[in-house]
C-alpha cells in the first residue's frame, strides 16, 4: 500500500473510529436495545466512493475492532463485525447501480444489512430463531437510520470526493 493511500485510510478510520466513540456517549432514541444511529457508518460508505473497496474495508474494520475496544464494548464485537462485514459486501455489491444522487439508497440496503447480519449471529449464538422477531424490528429502524447515514455520504461523496480524487 502506498504511503498516501495509507495516510488517508488512516484519516477515515480515525473519522470514524472519533464519531464512533461519541456516538456511543448519545443515550439511546428509542427504548429498544441495540438501536443507534449508526454515525460512523457515514465514514465507511464515503471510503467506498472516495477511497475504494479495499480501503474501505481496512477502514471497517480498524473502526469496529478499536471501537468496540475503546467503548468497552468488547462483547458486541462478534455482532458489530457480522454485521459491518454484511453490510460492506451488499455495498461494494450494489454500488455500481448508485449514482451519485442515489447514494442514500445505499445507505439504506447497508443498514437493513446490518441488522440482518447482527440478528444472524444472534440467533446462531442463543440458538433461537424467535430473534428474527426482533431482527425485523431493528431492520424497520434501519431504514431510518440508513436513510440518515447515506444522505450524510451523499453529501460528503459529492462535495469532497472529487478533491481526493485530483490528488490520486
Amino acid at each position: 500500500m502506498k504511503t498516501i493511500t495509507l495516510a488517508r485510510c488512516a484519516l477515515f478510520a480515525a473519522m470514524a473510529l472519533i464519531i464512533h466513540v461519541l456516538e456511543s456517549f448519545i443515550p439511546p432514541l428509542l427504548p429498544i436495545p441495540g438501536i443507534k444511529l449508526g454515525i460512523a457508518n457515514v465514514i465507511t460508505l464515503a471510503a467506498v466512493y472516495i477511497l475504494g473497496n479495499r480501503e474501505a474495508f481496512f477502514v471497517l474494520i480498524t473502526r469496529i475492532v478499536l471501537g468496540n475496544m475503546f467503548t468497552g464494548q468488547v462483547l458486541s464485537l462478534m455482532y458489530s463485525l457480522c454485521g459491518g462485514v454484511l453490510c460492506y459486501v451488499v455495498t461494494i455489491s450494489l454500488k455500481r447501480f448508485f449514482k451519485e444522487n442515489t447514494i442514500w439508497f445505499l445507505g439504506v440496503l447497508g443498514a437493513v444489512a446490518h441488522s440482518i447480519g447482527q440478528t444472524a449471529c444472534a440467533v446462531m449464538l442463543f440458538d433461537s430463531m424467535s430473534l428474527v422477531y426482533y431482527g425485523a424490528v431493528m431492520c424497520m429502524v434501519s431504514c431510518i437510520s440508513g436513510t440518515f447515514t447515506g444522505l450524510c455520504a451523499q453529501f460528503i461523496i459529492k462535495h469532497f470526493g472529487s478533491i481526493e480524487g485530483k490528488n490520486k
